[in-house]
């Protein structure tokens, strides 16, 4: 925000604090609370002056010092700085007015709130779920599902949708979801000390509760990002469920491990990292879990289903982008994603799939790139970080419930990395389950993650939890000063690289020289992990969470049989022994090998060297071995009297025996990373070695008669 907009928004607070006739001293306060939690400015003496100045001039104590018309003023203000301020911002400015007038004269004010919406346009039922946020307890009308109350009644509350009960809390969280700024606002009621991201929460102040944020208390159990997002599930999100593992382990063929004994239980709607340096085994477990590497110990589960034993039952709902672009090159953006919806989508018609992929190219921001060849990682066309998000999307178009993507931000610019990641938010959000690797993040991406397994040599899994718990955790475990401190205070950023320091922290020898051998070794960090996890079984959580029996059961329709639809709950829990109901289904034999010869065909039309050389490679080659082979004699040719007709007939098998590998051969390796990724479809391995036959069979049959 520069100067000009500050100053503006410095006149907007004078007017609202005179108009409402606050207290000079609580609109200074309120003033500097607002620099300091929005801007992040300590040192605002001459911000304050300003201010002071202002609401001396507009008549705080008394008369102003000129006439004025304050709601002409405030307008044109308003007007002015509209378009310098982001939804979210404006939003945030018109929410801090409303707690300004609070405790000021509120009949006076209220012609102002009004105008400063219909500038900002924001709806009138928007105002009206503000108004009673931030006047709660005052009011009552909080009965809508954009509200979750926590605090300390174990029945659930008659007049809210949602309800937390946390055992220890003095007081009252309410949390508001606004969709205008895409995030949870909260204000608490109440004596008990609650910080939020390392700053003090002051009752009755409201407090912006964005991606990675913890409120913690002495007391109180840390209340995490994700707590809130289970509380908030969409009401046409799939229905939660649980993946799991128990003792897992592998090992590679000289006996060392790939992974040490780990469990681990998560449950749908969440981004996990699995974080740690390089050649710990990050990929290793990625494919451990997603079925790609044989499991030699241990149980994978999706809802109590075995992956490994019953992996026909759990065709469609596991999804992998490596970490290598699997890309169609000589096909489109919109091509790529057609032919991947096709095989995974058989009741849908032409028009269904042209429409599904339209609103993935939509979501993904790729829309403007749609008729573009895709092109080689070294031949450019479109840019690392739309092809990763293009990667993602062949993924995401066939909706798996869990997806696991390896280095989604490798090789991507920090801009590029935070759009990628954002994207695997979105879709955790919607009640899928997203496991990631990731070497570096950034501090942006590192509080976008709900959980963090944290990896160290030869396989083992040292942490799993919250994100910003794992460098306290780290910290405190090496006795660091302000251990209890993840993040800095004034800026929030954090030092991700702490996590993987402190792991690798070197010996030092008596003159002060790092030693080869690490301080804590990857055995002392698994045997503390694994106590710790043992500990934890036997801890019973301080709250719980409970939503209105009316949200459940908001409809069943004739086509479920008396069973609540999906589509028609909140938030329920699928039965053990039940997977996540999933619309893909994959095409019979005859289609799929239809498809596959479509996309192959068309990939081999637009491919312009490929056409050059398998078109004219026939012509060349029959000129080549005919002029080689000539033999006259004479005025007259007589074909079985060339003394060269052996040679020739010799070298056009080879000729034609030559073509036939160099089409084959490319047929084969080109398409290797292909396949692996359509595994998880489970796809026809018949249709597809078909079409590329009749594809060969063509192809050579067209060079035999060029050639002849």
């Amino acid at each position: 925000m520069n100067e000009i907009t500050l100053n503006a928004l410095i006149n907007l607070f004078a007017l609202f604090s005179a108009i409402s006739k606050s207290t000079k001293v609580d609109a200074i306060r309120n003033f500097s609370i607002y620099l300091h939690q929005h801007f992040g400015i300590s040192d605002n003496d001459d911000y304050l002056k300003l201010f002071e100045e202002l609401i001396e001039i507009y008549g705080i104590d008394g008369e102003p010092a000129f006439p004025v018309d304050m709601i002409e003023e405030a307008t044109k203000i308003s007007t002015n700085i509209r378009s310098w301020l982001r939804k979210d911002e404006q939003v945030m400015v018109f929410i801090r007015f409303l707690e300004l007038v609070r405790n000021g004269n509120q009949s006076k004010a209220q012609v102002l709130i009004e105008t400063l919406a219909n500038v900002f346009e924001i709806s009138k039922s928007e105002v009206e779920k503000f108004v009673a946020f931030i006047y709660y307890p005052s009011t009552n009308q909080i009965d809508i599902p954009d509200f979750l109350l926590i605090n300390s009644n174990d029945q659930p509350v008659q007049y809210m949708y949602r309800h937390i009960y946390e055992k220890n809390i003095d007081g009252e969280l309410l949390f508001l979801r606004c969709s205008l700024i895409g995030n949870y606002l909260f204000i608490f009621h109440g004596r008990e000390y609650l910080t939020i991201d390392g700053n003090p929460v002051i009752p009755g102040r409201f407090y912006a509760f964005r991606e990675g944020s913890i409120i913690r208390g002495p007391r109180v159990s840390p209340i995490y990002y994700t707590d809130l997002a289970t509380g908030f599930i969409e009401l046409d999100r799939s229905p939660s469920f649980v993946f799991s593992g128990e003792e897992i382990e592998y090992k590679f063929n000289n006996n060392n491990y790939g992974l040490h004994p780990f469990s681990f239980s998560e449950k749908s709607g969440q981004l996990i990292a699995i974080m740690g340096g390089s050649g710990v085994g990050k990929s290793t477990l990625l494919n451990i879990l997603n079925g790609n590497i044989p499991l030699q110990q241990g149980k994978v589960k999706i809802n109590q289903i075995d992956i490994y034993k019953q992996r026909q039952q759990t065709e469609g709902l596991i999804g992998y982008v490596p970490q290598d672009d699997l890309l169609f090159e000589d096909l489109t953006v919109w091509e790529n994603l057609y032919f991947s919806a096709s095989l995974s989508f058989d009741e849908l018609s032409p028009p269904a799939l042209e429409e599904k992929v339209k609103r993935v190219l939509h979501e993904l921001e790729l829309s403007a790139l749609k008729d573009l060849k895709v092109g080689s990682p070294v031949n450019k066309i479109i840019s690392g970080g739309q092809r990763k998000r293009l990667n993602v999307a062949l993924e995401l178009i066939r909706e798996p419930a869990i997806l696991f993507v390896d280095e989604p931000t490798s090789g991507l610019s920090s801009t590029d990395s935070e759009k990628v990641m954002l994207l695997l938010k979105q879709q955790a959000r919607k009640g899928k389950l997203l496991i990631v690797n990731i070497h570096q993040p950034s501090s942006v991406i590192f509080k976008l993650f709900d959980k963090l397994w944290v990896m160290d040599s030869g396989g083992r899994i040292i942490y799993t939890g919250n994100p910003l718990d794992a460098i306290i955790y780290f910290k405190t475990e090496v006795n660091h000063v302000n251990a209890r401190v993840s993040e800095c205070v004034a800026c929030g950023n954090v030092n991700t690289e702490q996590v993987l320091e402190i792991i690798e922290t070197k010996k030092i020898d008596n003159s002060g020289n790092f030693l080869p051998e690490r301080r804590f070794t990857p055995e002392y960090w698994y045997d503390k992990y694994r106590k710790n996890t043992e500990e934890k079984r036997f801890k019973v959580p301080n709250f719980k969470f409970q939503v209105r029996a009316e949200e459940m059961l908001l409809e069943t329709r004739p086509e479920s049989q008396g069973k609540p639809d999906r589509h028609a709950l909140g938030i329920w829990n699928l039965e053990p022994g039940t997977l996540p109901p999933t619309d893909s289904k994959k095409p019979g034999l005859a289609k799929q090998f239809r498809i596959f010869f479509e996309r192959n065909l068309r990939i081999k039309i637009t491919d312009r060297q490929y056409l050059f050389i398998n078109l004219l490679e026939a012509p060349i080659l029959a000129v080549i071995v005919a002029w080689f082979t000539r033999f006259r004699e004479g005025d007259k040719y007589i074909f079985f009297e060339n003394k060269s007709l052996i040679s020739y007939l010799f070298m056009s098998v080879v000729v034609v025996l030559f073509m036939g590998t160099i089409g084959s051969a490319e047929e084969i390796i080109k398409d290797r990373k292909i396949l692996l990724r359509e595994s998880f479809l489970n796809l026809s391995r018949f249709s597809y070695l078909n079409s590329k036959i009749l594809f060969l069979v063509l192809l050579s049959a067209f060079q035999s008669f060029s050639f002849v």
